[in-house]
């Protein structure tokens, strides 16, 4: 089907798994493989048991199950929606804004939820799956699939909608841009939510449209994702952040045999690169992208300080202006980052726009300052945050450290900032912590760190 043209595809529909093979494998699972067969058997049935209304929350946590949800929505024509996160405030901003929303759940969620439509694998009968050689059920190109909410690590969520042929263009591409392509039959274990736009192309889009089977389990802890690895044959691709990363390169197990390994959602330094290329062996590659499109850009850590975009976007730069353009839906999405655009098909990140601070007429990136006091030695995580208003905190607007270091004083943290960074960008406070808030996918967001400050500035106080 490689070969239609962008207005072949828009006229019509597009396979739900493309290509489509009965008994390829989709999943590993604890009760055993998942094949395609079996996965559009298990979407038709459940299929015929959702109520017929126009939006679903997929709550499902096991990514095959997670899949087999997602396919029964589309299948009934509806849309996914994606929260930003599994609380119940959350959910309750969800059913205000859509009335007839139901939800999907591989286990029992920890708030009331009406009507929530609770199965697992025991669910289905398994024998209704055919090994037919057809490309298996469609989807309308332009069917609003996916609303997906930002995490809100710059603020409140906001929402974007993701038609099923920008799905089916990122599940074609992505691989291509991260040389996913050069590997055959490959299984991908995901340390990051299917939920997360990150997680969900590399580990959703990648089984249906990119040839890959997934590991159905989300591991998170480095003996859990060794255990995940070794349950998967190879190639394997570890898909992760920088927080899974650099716990599994300074663990001490024995590590399975890794293909490729995709890092995302914060900043990855050179140095952690390089270390984990030399712990597992195999080329450590990162994605830049934002919601609004989806994973953009790609490049080898350690080969190269600019990014490769993939191969349906370009990259423009019109006067002070820089955006993506998406020729095949019409669209031109203003970079979030500053960014300098090299050419069509390359660009170099010069800071998050949100991330650049100016003190006495210099510039830097909190995440640039942050990978310096991640740096030093005896410091296991940390993050520099500039308060963005008082919020009562009765402390001036001034760049703040948060350091896990159980080991290393503040002074000593001081001094080796003093080597590594400008001065006027030294923090006022440098703060020992147990743990960063970070979420599922390893992010700091403004209210979880509002939080940490509150509490913590306060204690300083009083002590």
């Amino acid at each position: 089907m490689g070969s239609e043209t962008n207005t072949d595809k828009r006229a019509r529909s597009w396979p739900l798994i493309d290509p489509y093979r009965a008994d390829a494998i989709a999943f590993r699972t604890p009760e055993g493989p998942v094949s395609h067969a079996v996965l559009l058997a298990r979407a038709a049935q459940l299929a015929r048991r959702l109520p017929d209304r126009s939006h679903a929350i997929n709550y499902c946590e096991r990514r095959d199950m997670f899949t087999v949800a997602l396919l029964a929505i589309w299948m009934r024509g509806q849309t996914a929606l994606f929260p930003a996160d599994r609380g119940e405030h959350t959910y309750r901003n969800l059913t205000a804004e859509h009335p007839d929303v139901y939800s999907l759940s591989d286990e029992a969620l920890p708030f009331e939820t009406p009507g929530n439509i609770l199965f697992q694998a025991d669910t289905f009968t398994d024998a209704a799956a055919t090994n037919t050689a057809g490309p298996g059920p469609v989807c309308d190109w332009l069917h609003l699939a996916v609303r997906v909410y930002t995490s809100g690590s710059t603020g409140k969520p906001s929402v974007n909608e993701k038609c099923w042929g920008m799905l089916v263009a990122g599940g074609k591409a992505i691989p291509k841009m991260l040389a996913l392509d050069t590997l055959t039959n490959g299984t991908v274990v995901a340390t990051v939510p299917s939920q997360h736009m990150y997680g969900f192309e590399t580990s959703i889009m990648n089984v249906l449209q990119g040839g890959f089977a997934a590991h159905a389990e989300r591991p998170v802890y480095p003996a859990d994702i060794v255990r995940c690895l070794g349950e998967a044959p190879e190639p394997r691709v570890l898909v992760t952040t920088p927080v899974h990363l650099r716990a599994l390169v300074e663990g001490n197990s024995d590590l399975p045999a890794v293909a490729r390994v995709i890092s995302a959602t914060a900043p990855l330094s050179t140095d952690l690169a390089a270390a984990a290329e030399r712990r597992l062996n195999a080329p450590v590659w990162e994605i830049y992208g934002f919601t609004e499109v989806g994973s953009v850009g790609g490049r080898r850590t350690v080969a190269s300080n600019d990014w490769g975009l993939r191969g349906d976007l370009a990259a423009r730069s019109e006067g002070d202006a820089q955006f993506v353009e998406w020729a095949e839906f019409d669209r031109r999405i203003p970079f979030p980052d500053v960014v300098r655009v090299l050419d069509t098909g390359h660009i170099r990140l010069q800071g998050r726009s949100q991330d650049m601070v100016n003190i006495a007429g210099k510039r830097a990136s909190l995440s640039g300052l942050s990978a310096n006091l991640v740096a030093i030695d005896g410091v296991a995580d940390g993050v520099f945050w500039l308060p963005t208003e008082d919020a009562g905190m009765g402390v001036v607007s001034r760049l703040i450290a948060f350091v896990v270091a159980p080991e290393v004083g503040e002074a000593a943290i001081r001094s080796a900032l003093q080597k590594r960074i400008d001065p006027v960008f030294l923090p006022r406070s440098i703060v020992h912590v147990d743990a960063l808030p970070r979420n599922a996918t390893g992010k700091l967001t403004q209210d979880a760190m509002k939080q940490l400050a509150a509490t913590r500035l306060k204690d300083n106080a009083k002590s």
